[in-house]
This record gives structure tokens, sequence and C-alpha cells, in this order.
């Protein structure tokens, strides 16, 4: 009948990121230092070589130290302790993040694929040499920031969305070294735009991925890989809860999920005994902020008479 909460005891989960926040924070300085660098370098290489691939891995460059720049804030704000009017912190920051990141993206992606339909039907000469070598350098230089990304980047939506900007030069720099190579020895121009739209609809997968994913967050989407239907299951199996309703799972912000449901349970002095069942059995989906309201049947018929 009352308000409950079952998990709430943070026991091996806490909102302060600790040294996962600072390692975060290490790598996403070490990627942005080496792309800062790698953008002047590449602009000043794709003007004087007259490539559209190197500019607009220029251009995507750009936006990856903006997205770099925002990720790194936000690692940092998130680390700030949680107050009572933000009673998750500044953790959610990271999903508009991610947010911002692959919208980003998609219209960088965009604007490539405009250029380069003009560029098709009037091409440009190009200094295949000279493309090639910058080409060769920023892949390198990509390569190192990529590794120093990939571990964070698994299960935290703000990391993911810095690592595939860097993952998109990656890609970039391979068609680019292959236009290059093209250009440098058949002189056939339309390598380097063909290669610019190969590598700008690889990056618009993984974009589009990205802000599909932060948008589920923020409209609070039930986790796809966690089953309501089969959380529903594992809640009404427990003894003494004889029905369940107004459930639902969502995400807080990478790696903590949440979830609220009402329960029908006749007998008071088995709610102690039920909240524990419930905490066991929603671990096994990975959930670990529980809100739990306990009910007679009663209460749940005034409900459904109030929402009517």
């Amino acid at each position: 009948m009352g308000h409950s909460h079952a998990g709430h005891s943070h026991a091996g989960h806490s909102h302060d990121h600790g040294d996962g926040g600072a390692d975060q924070q290490r790598r996403l300085t070490i990627a942005l230092a080496i792309t800062a660098v790698l953008l002047v370098v590449e602009f000043a290489g794709g003007w004087i070589a007259n490539s559209l691939a190197l500019l607009a891995d220029a251009g995507h460059l750009l936006t990856d130290v903006a997205a770099l720049g925002l990720s790194l804030l936000v690692a940092v704000l998130s680390r700030r302790p949680e107050t009572p009017k933000r009673t998750y912190g500044y953790r959610r920051l990271e999903i508009l993040a991610a947010f911002a990141n692959g919208s980003t993206l998609l219209l960088i992606c965009a604007l490539i694929i405009w250029e380069a339909i003009a560029r098709l039907r009037h091409p440009e000469p190009v200094a295949g040499p000279l493309m090639l070598a910058v080409g060769v350098l920023g892949l390198v230089a990509n390569l190192a920031s990529a590794r120093v990304l990939h571990p964070a980047s698994h299960d935290n939506l703000n990391m993911r969305g810095a690592y595939l900007h860097i993952l998109g030069d990656v890609l970039g720099f391979i068609g680019t070294i292959i236009a290059a190579a093209i250009i440098w020895r058949t002189g056939w121009l339309p390598a380097d735009t063909i290669a610019s739209i190969f590598v700008t609809l690889l990056i618009v997968r993984g974009a589009w991925a990205l802000v599909r994913d932060s948008v589920d967050v923020l409209l609070e989407s039930t986790p796809a890989y966690i089953s309501l239907g089969k959380v529903r299951e594992q809640l009404e199996a427990i003894p003494g809860v004889e029905s369940v309703h107004d459930l639902h799972v969502w995400t807080v912000t990478s790696g903590v999920i949440a979830m609220s449901a009402h329960a029908i349970v006749r007998e008071p002095e088995r709610h102690q005994h039920v909240l524990e069942h419930i905490h066991d059995a929603m671990a096994l989906f990975g959930i670990q902020h529980l809100t739990i309201q306990m009910e007679r049947q009663e209460m749940f018929e005034k409900e459904g008479h109030r929402h009517a």
C-alpha cells in the first residue's frame, strides 16, 4: 500500500564516476590534441592539392574538434555530485552530447554529398602525391586516436559519439589514400569525389544509429535489449504478487537503467519479502534503480477510476 523503493542502496553502483570518469577525460584530451593538430595539416594539404576528399575530411575534422571538445566538457561536468535540484547530477548531459554529435555528423555528410555531386559533373585537377602523403599521415594519427577512445566507447553514448567521429575520419583517410593512388597512377579525377561519397555513406550509418539511440534515451524508451513482457512475467511470478501495472523501464543515462511499477500485494506483511525478490529478479536484467508501489486490489480499482 505504501510507496517502497528497492535497489537504491547503490551497492556495487554509484553515481560517482570515480576513476572511470578521469579515464574518459584523459582519453578525450589525447584524442582532441591529435585531431586539432591534424585539422591544420589536412586543411592546408587539401587546399594546396585541391582535393575534395581531403577538404571534406578537414571539414569533418573541424566538427570532430568541436565534438571532442563537447564530449570532454560533458565528461568533466558529469562527474559533479548530485544536488537537491539535479538528483542525478549532470550525467544525462552525455545523452545530449551524443545527440548533438550524431546530428552534426549527418549534416556534414549531407553537405559533402552535395559538393561531391557537383564535382562529378565538373572534375577539377588534384595533386595526387600530396593528397596521398596527407592521407597516410591522417590515417596514422586517427588510428592512434581511435585506439585511445575505443576501450571507453562500448557502454557510454558520449564516448561512443566521440569514437564514431574519429572512426569516420579513419574511413575517410582510407578512401583518400585509395583515391590518391588511383589519381597518381591513372589521372582519373572522379576517384577523389567517389571516395568522398563512399566514405560519407559509411559514416551516415553510425551517425544515424547514434542519433536513434540517444533519442530513445531522451524519450525514456525501454532499452532494446530488455523485453518489457519478460520483466512483467518475472515480477508476476514472485510469490505474493497478484499482478503488475503501470510498468516502466527506461535508461537514465549510459549504464543506469531504472524501473517503476505498481504491484498488487494483498498481505502487507509480505511487502519486504516481495521487495527483496523483485530486487534480485530485476538484477538479472541489469536494472539497478527500482521504485515499486505496493497496492491492494482496492487501490488498483481506485487508480483505474481516477485515470479513466
